[in-house]
């Protein structure tokens, strides 16, 4: 795997019940529903507007996950 500057990988075996997709203070979560195919479930657009809010809470949830994740070797 050829290394880019600011891009790190890592994989984890934590079940995840959604996807985060973030860039600065605005982030994508893709929900994960029973029965239904990636490309038709919901996309939230999140925005941070607030301290603690939804975006928060989500951000929070990816770093707990990213802390117990290993580094992709190339």
């Amino acid at each position: 795997m050829q290394s880019t500057p600011g891009i790190e990988l890592r994989t984890h075996a934590t079940t995840l019940y959604n996807g985060i997709f973030r860039a600065d203070e605005e982030m994508l979560v893709t929900a994960h529903v029973w029965g239904v195919n990636a490309y038709g479930a919901p996309v939230w657009h999140l925005r941070r507007t607030l301290d603690g809010g939804l975006f928060d809470t989500y951000t929070d949830s990816f770093n707990a996950v990213w802390q117990t994740a290993r580094p992709v070797e190339g």
